[in-house]
């Protein structure tokens, strides 16, 4: 009965966007759409799932569960009216690659006593890659529409694999140590332009470091941003309180300011 419910479900949802995209009754603004205009609305839904998912809100994760869909039903009917591929290719596609990644859930007796196997699922996509393309490059498929900081620990990820690492995370650290003073150098020479290379390098090798730490570098600026907003949220109340104003501090007053929230902070 479930699955019959979710064959309604998903299949009433295909009809809603094939009237939807109709040239003669369908709404125009979504008949204007294509995949390119859909594209930063497709990133958003990803990141309001995550959010809703951090704030732990289930009655919101499921409503944003359901809009991120919504794209997926809306690229896959663009696509229909190209003659390219539909929902169906895609589920299809989708449940296919599920299976040939885990032999030790759906292969032979043998894969399945074997179990799972540390680095197999690496193993699988790359020989999936190979047979894709005849660029054999370890860097393939890292999306370049990936915020930066998570693609550079992706990048990072992919040419470990080439054995392009450090042994241990002392390596990444002594680089982070290096691109500094070469961002010292650059700033003391007054060169905007090597400066702001430099500060890239600098990203760059922390999201390194992040990846030797087995921490997830986006979560962690994620998390240090929420702290800050914390803090000076705190601190503007701080002084609001004692009738106070920032904008009547000086920068030398507003760090003792910011010194005594961040002591006093549990965080």
């Amino acid at each position: 009965m479930k699955n019959n419910v979710v064959t309604v479900s998903i299949t009433e949802l295909l009809e809603v966007m094939a009237r939807l995209r109709d040239a003669q009754t369908g709404c125009p603004w979504d008949r204007e759409q294509d995949h390119a205009s859909l594209a930063p609305y497709t990133i958003e839904e990803a990141y309001e799932v995550v959010d809703a998912i951090r704030r732990e809100d289930r009655e919101g994760l499921r409503d944003e569960l359901g809009d991120l869909l919504l794209q997926v039903v809306f690229h896959s009917r663009i696509a229909e009216e190209a003659g390219a591929f539909d929902f169906d290719d895609v589920a299809k596609g989708i449940a296919e690659k599920m299976l040939r990644r885990h032999p030790h859930v759906f292969g032979s007796n043998e894969e399945k006593e074997q179990g799972a196997v540390k680095g197999s699922w690496d193993r699988i996509k790359a020989s999936e890659r190979a047979s894709a393309s005849a660029d054999d490059s370890v860097l393939d498929g890292v999306a370049l529409a990936l915020p930066a900081l998570m693609r550079a620990e992706k990048l990072g990820k992919r040419a470990a694999r080439a054995g392009f690492d450090w042994p241990d995370r002392s390596g990444p650290a002594a680089k982070i140590a290096e691109e500094l003073a070469e961002l010292q150098d650059a700033l003391t020479r007054g060169s905007a332009t090597d400066a702001a290379e430099e500060l890239g390098d600098l990203l760059f090798a922390a999201a390194n470091l992040a990846r030797h730490l087995e921490v997830d570098a986006e979560q962690v600026l994620s998390d240090a941003n929420r702290k800050f907003e914390r803090r000076f949220r705190q601190m503007e109340q701080d002084i609001r309180k004692r009738g106070g104003d920032m904008a009547d501090l000086d920068i030398d007053s507003l760090e003792k300011e910011w010194q005594a929230v961040k002591n006093g902070s549990v965080d």
